[in-house]
This record gives C-alpha cells, structure tokens and sequence, in this order.
C-alpha cells in the first residue's frame, strides 16, 4: 500500500481523505490514478534516474507485476531527484562533523534573554500570564503537538499519546492535554469576557495517523470542536548507502525513514497548516512532543513573556541536574542559537561554573518552543532548504543483487533527520525561559524497568505535583497518590474554596463533572 496522509483541513470529520504525502521535494496533491507502466515509463524513469546516479531502482523492473511497477513508479515521482544528491552532500558534511567539539565557539544564553520562573518576581509572571490569556481569548494562539511517535518502547503497540500511565483516571496522554486546552479557554474567557478557540495542530505519522484519528473520533475530540483539531503527517526521507545510492527496501519500494520534528516545518507548508493559520488569525503557536506528562499546552506565562519580547522563537528549558546529564542544551555556536548535544562539548566544559555556582551551560532543551507565525511563515518559505541534516548510520534492510530482502547486523547506509530546534539560528529574537523541572518536565520513554523516563516516574511525577498544588492552596494530603482533574485546575490555580484547611487520604482524586465516574474512557 502507498503511504498516505489523513488531511483533515478538507475533511469534514465523516470518513478521511486520503492524500498522496509527498516527501523530498515534492508536492501533496491527491492520489493520481497511474496506468499500468509500460516500456515508455521505464524508458522515461531511466532518462530521469541516469543523470543522478539512482538508475539502480529499476534494476528488478521485469521481474514485477503492472501493481508493483505503478508502487515503484509512484515511489520514485515522489523523489525530487534534483533536491536528493544535494540532500545527500549536505548529509555527507554533516556526518564528518559529528564528534566536533564546539568549545572554543560556544557561549551560553546571555542573562538578558532568559528568564527563570524562580527567580522572577510574582506581579511580572502575573503579567505575562494576562497577556497569554488575552491572546488566548482573542483567538491567536495554537498549539503544535508532535505525536508521531508509536509506543514501542513501552510495549504499546499504538500511538503514544493513547498510552495510559497508569493513573487513578486512566486518562491518556492526549486526553489529559485535550482537557488541558479546554480548561485553558475557559480561564481566558473567566479572564476577558471572550472564548477564543485553542487551535490544536497533531502531526502524525504515516503508522499513527490512522489510529490517532480513529481514536479521536471514538472519544467525541474529548469535547473539543472537531474543526479545531487538525491531523497532519509527517514526511519522510530516502535512507542512502554510504555511496549515495537510496536503498531499495523492497523490489519495488524506495528506502525511506521519517525526517524528524524537524520535518514539520515543510509539513506545515505543504499540507496547508500554515495557510490554515493564516485563515483563522492565528499569531502565535507553542509546540511541544506528546510525552511530557506535566506539559503546560498553551501556556499563557510563555505565551505572555514571548509576546512581550516580540519574539520570533522562544525554548522553555530545564536546568540541568549534573554537568554529564545526557541532554542537549540551548547555547550561542558562532553567534547563532542552537542546541548542542551534550556529545559535542567537552567534560571540562560541561563543569564549568558561574559565581553563583551554577553551571555555565545549564538550559536542558526539553522540545518545548513558541513561535511567532510570522516566522513560520519566513521558515516555510525561505529557510526550510537550509535546516542542517542530521546523519545516523542504521542498520537498514535492503534487497540484495539477487533479489533478496536482508536485515544487516551492522550499520550498511544512512538515514537523515532534521531537528525543530535548528530553526533557532534563523530567527531575529529568540528568548527561552527556564522552567522549574518537578512542576514542567516529565518524559515518558522508557518501559518501567528502565527506571527513568518510565511510566512510573511519569505517575509519581505527576503525583507529586497534584500533591503540591493541594498544600500550597492550604490543604493538607496523607500519602503520595494524588491526581487532580485539568478541569479542576490548569496549573494549581483556584484551588483555596475546594481544599484549604481540609485533610486528604491518598489515593487523592479531585475530579470534575465532566470527568468519568470510575475512571473508565
């Protein structure tokens, strides 16, 4: 079967349309129907195929039926095969660079375009949060949500926003940021006397876009407007050989790998997200990946702070618990933003340490950005082609000279990925904001035996923080299992008329009309 792609943007929420999802170079337009290919397509494939050294792809021609030649036909027009050697060189550059260190050309974020939520006095953040609110009520503000991500890692053979960590509600990832959004539109209608509408963009994958549908469909949007919930999918990349030859994977199909977050920046262009921003007056969209259990969606003390720095592009950060802390941190490479993987510095650097004794380089990159539709647009339209590729050597099953499909035992080509956060350089303003990690960061990666990143981490996490919540509005809770409805509080907020001065039993569950009796969704 063709890879499709679900476009929602046309689609009336009755049955979904399908989409050819054109990759490198290309462009979505709807499913042609190809006539059985003759000799003249093979001719005209291998005038194509020649100049750029791919004529490889055909080699199995005769030994396939007219179906599987229309599958590789339709493979190969989805190539923008100008754009594949440049994508391949560029690659190739960027793989000998790999093991760099950055040190003499790094600098950390200058202390005037960061701002730590612990350090900033209380009115300022309540300001920012007006702001946010005011947006939100005037309807210029949307959320980018990446999900394209399956849960095989923890055993769940289905869309990782569908997973259930385990908590007292049993909600889901999606549904717990689904109601998040609608408790949000009622504070900043509570706030300015207005409803606007959080418009919910969910990029998908090709093997998620279907279930996530599906699954949003069976659960009525979790009472959000059907219309303001917008799948797209991912695109994906040809996997190459050391040499530059794309990868066969079948007789008849191309090689290919997802092209990574950063790949919804040509997404949104090509399956009209960002024209569909432009339609609704949307000004602003927070972006962030589906498994962070404490993800604050839409939040308006970033949104806020954002807006008043008239930034084009903003990072929510972590401080980093230990200098080896394996995570990336936002930084200045030769004058520009970027991460910088904790590979790429030296142990010297990553202990470097202020006055105050904290590190140097501490702003963990947690796949938390706002940006600016404006600069969307600009990246959409201008600095897309020029996001830097990212090069992992794979194992990739491939057909053999004789026709046999083989899963190597060591690396045998390349797959190449962008990354969202390599837009940062582009932009002509860029803040970030550090956030505390126990109320905002919490991933969920693993299966529990990892012992981090785990369901069970995610649970407690988010455990913790209810409890909090509870104690600082002057409650008082026995035990460690607590959860709290979105629809009760977003963010601990008016929480004093429901439990000060009263005492709580763990399990702990303070719910809403609106949430399900026993649990069960």
């Amino acid at each position: 079967m063709g890879r499709h792609n679900y476009n929602l943007l046309q689609h009336q929420h009755t049955n979904v349309r399908r989409h050819r999802n054109a990759s490198v170079g290309g462009t979505t337009k709807s499913t042609p129907v190809i006539p059985t290919p003759t000799m003249t397509d093979y001719q005209s494939l291998r005038m194509r195929l020649d100049p750029v050294h791919q004529e490889h792809l055909l080699k199995f021609w005769d030994e396939l039926t007219p179906d599987k030649r229309a599958d590789l036909v339709r493979d190969i027009e989805e190539l923008n095969l100008d754009e594949i050697k440049k994508y391949f060189d560029r690659a190739t550059v960027s793989m000998n660079e790999n093991g760099i260190k950055l040190d003499d050309r790094l600098q950390p974020i200058p202390e005037g375009k960061v701002i730590s939520i612990a350090r900033t006095p209380e009115d300022k953040l309540a300001s920012y949060r007006d702001e946010g609110l005011r947006q939100i009520s005037n309807g210029h503000v949307a959320v980018l949500l990446m999900a394209g991500g399956q849960g095989t890692r923890l055993g769940f053979d289905h869309p990782k926003g569908m997973y259930d960590v385990g908590l007292q509600s049993r909600k889901s990832l999606f549904r717990i940021q689904a109601e998040r959004i609608l408790k949000l539109q009622e504070l900043a209608q509570e706030a300015n006397g207005k409803l606007g509408q959080i418009i919910w963009y969910i990029m998908t994958s090709e093997h998620t876009v279907q279930p996530t549908y599906d699954y949003f469909v069976a659960n009525n949007f979790f009472g959000l407007k059907p219309e303001n919930v917008l799948l797209f999918e991912q695109g994906s990349l040809p996997c190459f050989e050391y040499d530059g030859r794309i990868i066969l994977d079948e007789k008849h199909r191309v090689a290919r790998a997802p092209d990574g977050n950063g790949g919804i920046f040509r997404a949104m262009k090509r399956q009209g997200i960002l024209e569909d921003m432009q339609k609704r007056g949307v000004l602003y969209l927070h972006a962030h990946s589906v498994d962070n259990i404490l993800i604050r969606v839409a939040d308006p003390v970033f949104i806020g702070f954002c807006v008043q720095e008239k930034a084009d592009c903003a990072a929510k950060v972590v401080e980093k618990a230990a200098p080896n802390e394996p995570v990336g941190v936002v930084a200045i490479v030769d004058g520009k933003y970027q991460v910088v993987e904790y590979s790429e510095i030296s142990a010297k650097t990553a202990e470097m340490r202020n006055s105050d004794g904290r590190l140097t380089f501490s702003a963990g990159n947690i796949c938390n950005h706002f940006f600016s539709s404006s600069f969307l647009q600009d990246i959409g339209n201008k600095f897309e082609q020029e996001l830097k590729l990212h090069v992992a050597k794979k194992k990739i099953p491939f057909v053999d000279n004789a026709g046999k499909r083989l899963t190597p035992d060591k690396p045998n080509g390349i797959k190449i990925e962008k990354f969202v956060f390599d837009v940062f350089g582009f932009a002509q303003k860029f803040v970030a904001m550090e956030v505390p990690r126990d109320e905002e960061f919490s991933a969920l990666k693993n299966a529990d035996v990892a012992g981090k990143d785990c369901p069970s981490t995610a649970r407690s996490d988010l455990h913790r923080l209810h409890k909090k919540y509870i104690e600082n509005a002057g409650g008082i809770v026995h035990g460690d299992i607590c959860e709290i409805s979105p629809f009760v509080t977003y963010a601990g907020e008016n929480l004093v008329s429901q439990v000060e001065g009263k005492s709580f039993t763990s399990p702990v569950y303070l719910r809403d009309t609106r949430d399900p009796l026993h649990g069960h969704l």
